[in-house]
This record gives structure tokens, sequence and C-alpha cells, in this order.
């Protein structure tokens, strides 16, 4: 549904924005009964991703009583008559012709900002980097889009992306751009289309200044090589760090007040028709991309936020495509979760279900590798041969609550097992509920019917109610294998002991 209201054009003789509200979404896995849905659209000339988070401070309140924000009194709205084509470019060439020197002085300025940059360059060990000097592939990404909008999402935990940002002293934005650079070349390999040189994704960088709440859109590009041809996800995460460095400190020459002043300097009406343009006659087919993917990563708020006294649980963000630019995706902050949302179109990427998925393996992978990185192998291996199961203390629970419930002993008879991993090694448990006392033990089960398999550490976070099942489930941190049936049984069966 949301795909398909995001495949419908903006009524343009209406406000650049819509909104709806969806119900009867209590049969959708991980979503809390009684919850809704709101969509919003709004046109992206009207707004960017900062402008965007002020605006939900505005719809939204950090308490459930609402009574810690001051409310506008409303005003009435008296828009413009809506202009055509002609006279928005009339509008612009006068805008032009009352400042002429408009693109030249904006030139000089960039061309003194290039030699400034130049001097700092020759007095300094780091080489500079520039978007002109590494080829941009043709991938399947960079086609002729069709109507239909895809999208999927994955779901992190803010603090496990945080703390790998720690262990590498680079920035959130580096774990992201790694996250969907693994992401990407195992959708590509898989594909078989997975080019040579390495993927380009466009990064846009806010120059919208602390005091500025404009509505508008003010971000910058930024051109980053996300190492796809590398294999090793250590090695890729320290390509992209690099590349991330030199670009920031590109921009930083440049400054962002020249940034802004560049991109004022296509009247808004031509840029405008010539896009229009670029789609219409295939102009795409006629150089190579720019960039292959943009990839943003946008901070929401860290607290939870209500909406009239009802609790928002999750934000996803989905943003527009256009020919030759078939995929983007958008990294979105909030409440200790980091949802990562894809957006394509049924064309560039029908299963973009699957394209989360590997989102979510990307992170897995990462944080495995960093993690065993920052112990070192002669501690890791020490340390995984005196390693004792923190979920040991689970199972003790368990045993005492199904003893003092024997009513969840029947309702939910079978037999489950699971493989808890301890580094190199795993231990086995059997639940055993055939019996009318239950049986819970540790056992070697090697044709169970029901297999669990999962970290210790996970288990133990979700025993101390640190992590949700279903947020397992997402981050795919947790296998279950086995019949449908079985398989509700024993969720039905741990929910209603973490519950208790």
């Amino acid at each position: 549904l949301t795909s398909k209201l995001f495949s419908a054009s903006l009524d343009l003789r209406r406000p650049l924005w819509s909104i709806h509200f969806i119900e009867g979404i209590d049969e959708i896995a991980q979503v809390p009964k009684g919850s809704v849905a709101i969509v919003t659209k709004v046109h992206h000339v009207m707004i960017d991703g900062r402008s965007g988070v002020g605006v939900m401070d505005v719809l939204f309140d950090s308490d459930k009583d609402g009574k810690g924000k001051k409310r506008a009194k409303p005003k009435a709205f008296n828009p413009e008559p809506l202009p055509d084509e002609l006279s928005l470019l009339l509008k612009s060439g006068y805008g032009f012709l009352k400042n002429p020197f408009k693109i030249p002085k904006t030139v000089a300025e960039t061309t003194y900002s290039f030699i400034k940059s130049q001097a700092t360059r020759r007095l300094s060990i780091q080489k500079e980097f520039s978007s002109s000097k590494f080829p941009v592939p043709i991938t399947i990404f960079n086609g002729s889009i069709s109507a239909k909008r895809t999208w999927g999402t994955a779901i992190l935990s803010f603090d496990r992306v945080n703390a790998l940002r720690k262990i590498i002293g680079g920035s959130f934005n580096d774990i992201i751009l790694a996250i969907c650079s693994g992401a990407i070349r195992r959708y590509l390999l898989e594909k078989e289309k997975l080019p040579i040189h390495p993927v380009v994704a466009n990064v846009p960088i806010s120059i919208r200044s602390e005091n500025n709440a404009e509505m508008n859109n003010q971000i910058a590009n930024m051109m980053i090589q996300i190492a796809t041809h590398i294999e090793d996800p250590l090695e890729r995460l320290e390509y992209i760090q690099e590349q991330t460095m030199l670009g920031k400190s590109r921009h930083n020459k440049l400054g962002a007040k020249t940034l802004s002043k560049m991109a004022d300097a296509v009247p808004f009406g031509v840029a405008n028709l010539i896009a229009g343009l670029y789609s219409k006659y295939n102009i795409k087919d006629l150089h190579r991309p720019p960039f292959n993917v943009t990839i943003t990563n946008v901070p929401g708020p860290r607290g939870v936020l209500y909406l009239n006294g009802h609790k928002v649980v999750s934000i996803f963000t989905l943003t527009p495509v256009v020919d030759g630019f078939g995929l983007i995706i958008s990294a979105f902050s909030y409440n200790g979760q980091v949802s990562i949302t894809t957006t394509s179109d049924s064309k560039t990427m029908p299963d973009t279900d699957l394209f989360s998925r590997y989102i979510r393996e990307s992170a897995n992978e990462l944080e495995g590798l960093l993690q065993d990185s920052q112990k070192g192998d002669s501690s890791t291996k020490s340390s995984k041969k005196q390693e004792k199961s923190k979920s040991t203390l689970m199972f003790r629970t368990l045993k005492k609550y199904l003893k003092a419930n024997p009513k969840q002993v029947k309702a939910h008879k079978g037999v489950y097992y699971i493989e808890v991993g301890l580094g190199d090694k795993s231990e086995g448990w059997e639940i055993d509920l055939t019996k009318a006392t239950a049986v819970i033990k540790k056992k070697k089960n090697l044709n169970p019917k029901l297999l669990v398999e999962i970290e210790d550490e996970s288990l133990y976070a979700l025993y101390k109610g640190k992590l949700l099942l279903d947020e397992l489930e997402i981050q795919g941190r947790i296998k279950i294998t086995g019949t449908a049936a079985n398989k509700t049984k024993f969720l039905n069966l741990i929910t209603a002991f973490l519950e208790r």
C-alpha cells in the first residue's frame, strides 16, 4: 500500500504534501497490536533531512500529555497563483538579469577556494581526492525507472552501530556506508552484475547553518567510492573511511556558503525544465552517470515521541527516485533504532526485501569482524576457552516459570532445541514439554523438530529485556528452523515467559 501511495504523484493544485492514515495492520509481523501507520509525502523542493526533523518537532510531542509545548495559533494560508512553465522561466530569467554577475562571482569564489585548497594540499601528506579522478561504472541502478515504487527496511540497534563506530574511531556515517556497501556488493554478486570498478555513492551533506530553520532543501553532495570491489569487510571499511575523510576535507575547504552559492547559480526554473527534459529524452543514455546510488543518513530524535498521546513506535523514510538513479538508501535514527530504508522501483530493484536482508547480514558480519579484531587473536582464543554461557540463568528461570505455570506446558506441548553460540563453540539446550512436568536440560539433539540458533549474548540480552524478540528476528540474530506450527508455539511460549 505504501509503495502504491508513493507511486502516485502529488496533486500540484494543492500544497506539496499529503498525509494518509492507515488502519488494520495488526497482522503485520513486528507491529504492536492496535497500531496505525501514518504515511506522509512532502515534495523534495520543500524539505531536506534536517528541516524534516524540525517539522517532526512541531508535529510530535516529547511527552504523552503534550504539555511541554506551546502551540502556535494557526495562520490563514493564502498562496500565490500557481505559475506555469513559461512564467517560471521568465521569473528565473528576470532574477538572473537582476544579478547577471551571480554565476561569474560564484565561479570566481569557487576558483579562489580551489586555489587555496591546492596550496593546502601541497603542504599536506594526504592526497586530494576529486570525483573526476575515479571512474563511475554503469550499474543496474542507472537505467530507466518504472512508475511503480518498491521499498524495504532493515532495523538495527543504534547502540550496536554506535559501538562499532567507537571501535574504529570514525563516524557513525562511515559505519552506515560500510553496511550499505556490503549489502550492495552482495546484491550485485547475486545478480551477477558486480562492476570491476567500485560503486560510487552520492552522500548528501547538510549546508544548513544551525540557526537556519527555513522550510526548504539546503544540501550539497559528496561523491564517495564505497569499495564494492573489495571482498574483505574490514578493508572495505578502511577504504570508505579514507574517502569520506578526503571528501569532508574538500567540502570544508570550499565552505558551506560557497556550496550554497554554487547551488543557487542555476536559476530554479531552468533547472526544473532541464530535469524534465533529462527524463523525457533519455539523456542518461548519452553519458556515464555521475554516481550510482544515493546513501543518506539523518539523525533523528533520540527520545520517544508522541502524537496526540500515542507513542510513535518506528519511523521510516522513503525518498524520490528518477531515471538514471533508481536506488536511494536512507538511514534514520530514532529512539534507539536505526532504520535503513531502501527506495527503488519495480524495474531497478523489485526485491527490496532481499536487499534489506543483505543489509542485516552485512551489519552482523561487520560487527563480528570488528569485535574479533578489537579483542585480538590471542586474547580471543583464550577468552573463548574460558567463556561460560550467560543465558544459563534464563533456562533456570524458565524451568521455575513452567513449574509454577503448568498450563503453559500443556498449551505449548512439544520439544524445542536451542543451540547457543559461544564463540567457536556452542551448547545445546532441550526444552521438553511433552509431559506434565517440563524438562529443561543441556543435551545434544542431532535431529530436532524445532531448532533455534542464537548467540549467547543475544539470548541473554533478550532475557534481560535489553533486546526484543522482534528485534532479533528483524536483525537476523536468531534463526528458527521447523514447521510453522512449532515455530508459532515456541515464539508464544517465549513471549509469555518474557512478559511474566
